[in-house]
């Protein structure tokens, strides 16, 4: 095992645009060295080598066979289980880009290969550390607003169709796993469960109603209904203009928590936030036509400050393999309440599952 002193090394998988962001967050960690990378595509990982001095290959096996601690896996959410199994087998740790999977059997797969080959399994879910979610988290757990009634998340984004005809993947079941909520939403989706606790029935409908040629979906409504007795309301697009901030609002017996952005508003008598805020809602994050537009990766860099201090420690890093089933769960509850036009609960998939606290 890799000492508190030495780099840990890294390899990722994957040279686009949300490799770049993994590579930077990793450049500026102390005790973190990217080594490698690997893309199918020589033009890529040849443009990604130069420019953040990775060794490059074409080939993933070539690629595993390097001195690696961990490889990153910022592949199409269709091809983890693959590539991640291959990974276990050569005794790397896994950090994968969001969601796990494209669906929760395909993700407790990966779980219990990596649970046998003794390696770890981190999935990215940077909103985690957001200064202003921290906070809220605290506020939600302290009863500040009171016992939770409602809750409200809305992600309203717009996609044009280039976004989908120039990368085919984005948008289909089988590499994607649906459209607008597995895909830009499901960080949202996982705020919201952290926050507010687990669902027990969603109802949903979905359609494409904005772009050509994708077989998920760019728009889906849910109404929820969560275990602690809160009701609630999902939207997830990729078809609004202009682009909106993602927002998840609590109402509570004694007020309101608004997470606007990464800006954080308290409505509650008497409450008095002594701390300035770490972000502002102004800027519209990730909601443009392109992914990445006004993204940091200040919070990326946070869970692999975390995960590393996980490994370094043998522990279990955050966030798990089995607690991102629970936001899995959830989307894919949706799309089958969609389908079928009924009531599901996330539970007849996967039990919701509490294993840390980030």
């Amino acid at each position: 095992m890799t000492s508190t002193t030495q780099k840990y090394k890294f390899g990722i998988v994957g040279c686009g645009t949300i490799a770049s962001v993994h590579a930077e967050a990793i450049a500026t960690l102390d005790h973190a060295a990217l080594v490698a990378s690997c893309s199918r595509s020589e033009e890529n990982v040849q443009k990604f080598c130069e420019k953040y001095g990775t060794k490059g290959y074409t080939s993933y096996e070539a690629f595993l066979r390097t001195d690696l601690d961990a490889v990153v896996l910022c592949t199409p959410n269709g091809t983890h289980l693959h590539y991640g199994k291959l990974a276990a087998d050569h005794g790397k740790h896994l950090i994968i880009e969001k969601p796990l999977e494209v669906n929760v059997e395909k993700g407790m797969e990966l779980i219990e290969y990596c649970k046998q080959r003794k390696v770890q399994l981190a999935v990215i879910y940077q909103n985690r550390f957001i200064g202003e979610v921290r906070k809220l988290k605290q506020i939600l757990d302290a009863g500040t607003i009171g016992k939770l009634v409602m809750v409200s998340a809305s992600v309203k984004w717009f996609r044009d169709q280039a976004y989908y005809t120039n990368a085919p993947w984005r948008g289909s079941l089988e590499l994607d796993g649906g459209g607008a909520l597995i895909n830009q939403s499901i960080h949202t989706v996982d705020l919201m469960l952290w926050l507010a606790g687990p669902v027990d029935m969603i109802s949903a409908f979905s359609a494409t109603l904005t772009h050509d040629g994708i077989e998920g979906e760019d728009n889906l409504v849910a109404s929820m209904r969560f275990k602690n007795g809160a009701l609630g309301t999902f939207e997830a697009s990729t078809s609004i203009t202009p682009s909106q901030n993602r927002k998840i609002e609590f109402h509570g017996t004694k007020g309101t928590a608004i997470l606007d952005g990464d800006n954080l508003l308290v409505h509650v008598e008497g409450y008095t936030d002594t701390t300035s805020p770490t972000s502002s809602s102004a800027v519209v994050s990730g909601g443009s036509s392109s992914p990445l537009a006004g993204f940091s990766n200040s919070y990326h860099t946070e869970q692999y400050r975390q995960i590393i201090s996980a490994l370094q420690s043998d522990v279990q890093p955050p966030v798990s393999g089995e607690e991102s089933l629970n936001a899995l769960a959830f989307v894919q509850a949706a799309y089958l309440s969609a389908k079928q036009q009924t009531p599901i609960s996330p539970d007849n998939l996967h039990p919701f599952t509490t294993d840390q606290e980030v």
